[in-house]
């Protein structure tokens, strides 16, 4: 059975597809099956992936309103294990689309429902909290938060986990905080240490020990349609991501035991 995670944050930047491709990248190397599936109308999580002519392709967008089976919009990528669900061009318009449409919250889950030969499924979400992200939620089990160390940070978390409570309870009663990632950590930042200490303060167990600090070689990975850990394993943001994975794959140990 598949375990989906819905990446999501409301805010842009906080490196959220930096940490889909590079956590799905580091767990595909340890043999687990993986699919990322691109729901953000940017399609960044697609270009980081190497697919950068988006004409002609068919992913997300053609999945969410049934024009075609998701077992049909999946690519192999460069990575042995990964695959790509990507978004399509037609995406940008699919939150006005989706307003008429019947049971419009749980098409992405509908369409999901019956990939069970992925081990995980992580879901990159678009920067807001509409109907897009919302179908998410409803398809996923767990959600995990990219959350960037600065001033604002926990006035956003709080606008984020009161939308997972209002999805569990009426929509999805079965989704859970798997964490919260503490990213672009700066150690020479006073602030950067101040805002992670408040958010493990209020959060606890549910924040992530792993940090992934600001790194050059991070930001420069995705102008080469290349994951971090591909571009550079050595660096310190790629070796974030790796014990961040290693992290998660404890987690699901623990729970599953």
């Amino acid at each position: 059975m598949s375990k989906i995670i819905a990446v999501v944050n409301q805010k842009g930047g906080v490196g959220k597809t930096t940490t889909t491709l590079n956590v799905a990248t580091a767990l595909a190397a340890v043999g687990k099956k993986i699919l990322v599936v691109d729901f953000d109308p940017q399609g960044n999580a697609t270009t980081g992936l190497g697919f950068t002519d988006k004409n002609g392709l068919v992913g997300s967008y053609e999945v969410l309103i049934g024009q075609i089976p998701a077992t049909r919009a999946t690519a192999a990528t460069m990575i042995p294990h990964l695959s790509l669900m990507p978004a399509s061009l037609h995406l940008s318009g699919a939150e006005i689309e989706l307003v008429v449409m019947k049971n419009r919250e749980r098409l992405l889950h509908n369409a999901l429902k019956n990939l069970h030969y992925f081990d995980f499924i992580f879901i990159d979400c678009p920067p807001s909290l509409g109907l897009l992200t919302i179908n998410a939620l409803v398809a996923a089990d767990q959600v995990l938060i990219p959350l960037q160390c600065e001033f604002y940070a926990l006035e956003g978390l709080s606008q984020i986990l009161y939308t997972l409570s209002t999805v569990r309870e009426n929509l999805n009663p079965r989704l859970v905080l798997q964490g919260i990632v503490l990213t672009m950590f700066d150690n020479r930042s006073s602030l950067s240490a101040q805002v992670a200490n408040d958010v493990r303060h209020h959060l606890k167990n549910k924040v992530y020990a792993t940090q992934i600090p600001r790194n050059v070689r991070v930001a420069e990975a995705p102008s080469f349609g290349k994951p971090a850990i591909l571009y550079d394993v050595n660096c310190l943001g790629s070796q974030a991501y790796i014990q961040l994975a290693k992290e998660i794959l404890a987690q699901e140990e623990r729970i599953a035991a």
